[in-house]
């Protein structure tokens, strides 16, 4: 009979390889891939299903690599997926999350096969968000800065609830983490200026990330697509467009049937935008964001970011029009 790994720190559990092959039955019900590797539906017997994620090219020693495992186990909030247990065996890296059984974020709303998330319940999960990276910037022992917040890495679980997860892959990773992340396709749209450039990253570039999920998050559509004839539509800048014009309502997912109210949508659609300002001075934080959201403070109409209002000026690659809404899906 198989035992259940060993406690090692708290509620942290220490598994062998083997016990992870028998686990996910050899890695046999693979859930999704990521830039660090595969992740995996697994079931230890007496217990619940867990998500299993294989890392790839991780060059940390045994040591380090258990000693920052220890650290994000002990990181308990209502909006980070939670850290059951690690393997650290010989070049083997592989971490245990508690299982999420609505998936990811992205899958509700750019997958098709989900029912459409109501507009009450997406400004629950935005707020979620928010206050599970407010934990991690300014609540944790040591400031922790994600470095890839996008729809995938928000899991949803039995309520929707949302959870950030791979939250501590950056210090988990190192160099390795950049150096992936800015050659992952379609993760390059919620990069922030300042990274893309070389410059030194703060919990600023989470906020860029986090403002332009909000919009696909406000909107149900990718932030940026891209066609056959080499046209890319860039949803941002039709989105900061039409906020400075003080024209919201043409941001709305058209999928939404239930009543939005306009002061409400206004607020987070204006909110998104200072987010994905070019300079991180002008971006607010994520305990001022969690507010906006909570509903204590109003939000000023920001100014079209000039990275934007560049791309503008380049029509014939980039483009949004009003039109596209309801001609893409």
């Amino acid at each position: 009979m198989m035992r259940k790994g060993k406690l090692v720190e708290g509620s942290l559990v220490a598994y062998s390889y083997a016990e992870l092959q028998h686990i996910t039955r050899n890695f046999s019900e693979k859930l999704g891939r990521g830039g660090f590797g595969s992740v995996f539906r697994g079931s230890v017997p007496g217990s619940s299903d867990v998500a299993v994620k294989r890392l790839e090219e991780l060059r940390q020693g045994d040591k380090q690599f258990i000693a920052e495992v220890s650290t994000l186990g002990a990181i308990q909030h209502v909006n980070l997926i939670r850290l059951c247990g690690f393997c650290s065996e010989g070049s083997k890296r592989l971490l245990v999350y508690e299982y999420m059984p609505n998936g990811s974020l992205a899958s509700h709303l750019f997958g098709g096969n989900h029912k459409i998330i109501d507009w009450k319940t997406r400004c629950q999960i935005m707020l979620g968000i928010a206050r599970g990276l407010y934990y991690l910037h300014e609540k944790c022992r040591e400031c922790i800065i994600h470095c890839d917040i996008k729809p995938e890495n928000i899991l949803l679980d039995s309520e929707l609830c949302p959870k950030v997860s791979d939250f501590g892959l950056a210090k988990l990773m190192g160099r390795d983490f950049s150096r992936v992340l800015t050659t992952l396709k379609g993760t390059i749209g919620y990069l922030a200026p300042e990274w893309i450039r070389g410059l030194p990253i703060t919990t600023k570039a989470d906020v860029y990330s986090f403002g332009m999920m909000a919009l696909e998050l406000i909107s149900g559509r990718r932030n940026s697509q891209q066609f056959n004839d080499g046209n890319i539509s860039f949803f941002p800048l039709f989105a900061a467009t039409k906020v400075a014009e003080g024209d919201v309502l043409s941001l709305i997912d058209k999928n939404l049937e239930d009543n939005v109210e306009t002061e409400e949508l206004t607020r987070m659609c204006r909110l998104a935008c200072w987010c994905i300002q070019d300079s991180e001075t002008y971006r607010p934080s994520m305990g001022h964001i969690v507010q906006v959201l909570e509903g204590g403070l109003e939000v000023n109409i920001p100014p079209v970011p000039k990275s934007l209002l560049n791309l503008m000026e380049d029509r014939e690659q980039y483009w949004y029009e009003e039109s596209s809404l309801s001609s893409t899906n």
